[in-house]
């Protein structure tokens, strides 16, 4: 048994050699076998040589026999190839370049007659600064030549388009940016606000999109729904939102939203002594505060269908404006993270106690008496089933009006739409009635 596995072995090392042997590797082999081959003068014992490395390198018996000679092409050293020396040199390509940006970046195809035209109009202009040979040659280029010339240009021009840094008008420049960690988390009144919107499957028209706010010290969340992202209902909004706290804000932090940045909102912030800062581009975790209320708070409950009529605006903000926004401030707690420590590259995070935001207005010393006794009069008059049931109740109207609306029977509030394509908004009529 033992030598059958031994030959087994044999003939695996022997099948993986010659599968994953290369040139390179067959050429060394065959220089080492040939010192035994021509040592050898008997014409069995060099067939079987021949017959192994037949086996060894899956290549010709014939081939190896002219390969294994005292004068063979194993001993010459491998050189690099030679490649050609290019007709349209770099210069040739400069000069390309310049007249393609000249004539507005045409094809080959378009470039090449203006080439054969306008080379000695550009030169006699001071345009181009090129050489007479130069010149000769960007007349003779063919429209593949000039395309296969200018591809690295061209993939060079997209690269700094796509990652440019943008021109921000003046606003974006006076409003400063605010990054989590400059964040003082047990400060009343800092507040981030986001938009959500509720679009359905088309972001075509007028919908209703969820103004919703929070404060970062108590978790406080407060909502309002407005139709559109115009920039006077997101201000109107927002004071709507801004009243029913009870603190008062010493701070705004929305995303680069152009509902947010606009002066509107800016003078709102003048005149209310509202310090007015920003998140940093494409950081979605700038705002994170109100960014996980959006879905626990707003899409958990609404869903993801498409709202755009004012009965449905008043359902929504009937519904943020009482049993929502109480259910979620006195009835639902929050975890609060407290520190994180980084300990041999792992990150170890401790965490408070889970209180409602409406416990940690009550603890804090600088709320006023008068507040807080204005919010335990609310908090013990409130049932949380009889919120709970009222909660469901209007999201059933809400189902009933969106219903109505579209005369359907069937809607799934939990279903998330997949949005329609460009060719389908194109080629199809206007599906959204706006009432």
């Amino acid at each position: 048994m033992k030598c059958a596995c031994l030959k087994d072995k044999d003939i695996i090392r022997k099948i993986n050699c010659s599968v994953f042997m290369d040139m390179k590797s067959k050429n060394q082999y065959l220089k080492e076998l040939r010192n035994e081959y021509l040592k050898i003068k008997k014409r069995k014992e060099r067939g079987k040589l021949l017959d192994e490395a037949e086996k060894r390198t899956k290549l010709h018996r014939k081939y190896l026999i002219a390969k294994l000679k005292p004068k063979s092409n194993l001993d010459k050293q491998s050189h690099e190839r030679k490649h050609r020396k290019k007709f349209y040199d770099k210069p040739v390509i400069v000069a390309l370049v310049v007249c393609w940006r000249i004539f507005d970046r045409p094809c080959g195809e378009r470039l090449k007659p203006l080439l054969t035209d306008e080379i000695e109009r550009l030169r006699g202009l001071d345009e181009l600064a090129c050489s007479d040979e130069v010149a000769g040659k960007l007349k003779t280029i063919s429209p593949k030549t000039i395309d296969n010339s200018l591809k690295h240009q061209k993939e060079v021009e997209h690269i700094n388009n796509k990652y440019k840094r943008k021109d921000n008008p003046l606003l974006y420049q006076i409003i400063p940016v605010k990054t989590p960690d400059e964040w003082d988390r047990n400060k009343f009144g800092n507040t981030q606000i986001d938009l959500v919107e509720h679009c359905g499957q088309s972001a075509r028209g007028e919908y209703l999109c969820t103004l919703s706010t929070t404060d970062i010290a108590t978790g406080w969340w407060e909502g309002e729904a407005i139709l559109g992202k115009g920039q006077l209902n997101t201000t109107s909004g927002l004071d709507n939102a801004k009243n029913r706290y009870p603190f008062p804000w010493s701070e705004i932090h929305p995303d680069n939203g152009t509902e947010f940045l606009n002066y509107h909102l800016f003078d709102y912030c003048q005149k209310q002594k509202l310090e007015f800062t920003r998140s940093r581009p494409y950081k979605k975790n700038d705002n994170c505060f109100v960014e996980q209320k959006n879905r626990t708070h707003v899409k958990r409950h609404v869903g993801w269908l498409r709202y755009d009529t004012t009965k449905e605006q008043r359902i929504l903000n009937d519904l943020y404006r009482n049993e929502l926004g109480l259910f979620k401030n006195f009835f639902q707690p929050q975890i609060k993270l407290k520190e994180k420590i980084r300990i041999k590259g792992k990150l170890h995070r401790k965490h408070h106690k889970a209180k409602t935001p409406y416990r940690r207005v009550m603890e804090n010393k600088n709320v006023p008496k008068r507040t807080k006794q204005e919010l335990k009069k609310i908090y013990d008059n409130l049932n949380p089933a009889e919120l709970k049931r009222e909660i469901d109740k209007k999201l059933d109207l809400l189902v009933s009006a969106y219903k109505d609306k579209n005369n359907s029977s069937k809607v799934d509030l939990d279903k998330k739409l997949k949005p329609f394509s460009v060719r389908k908004l194109i080629t199809e009529p206007d599906l959204i009635s706006v009432r």
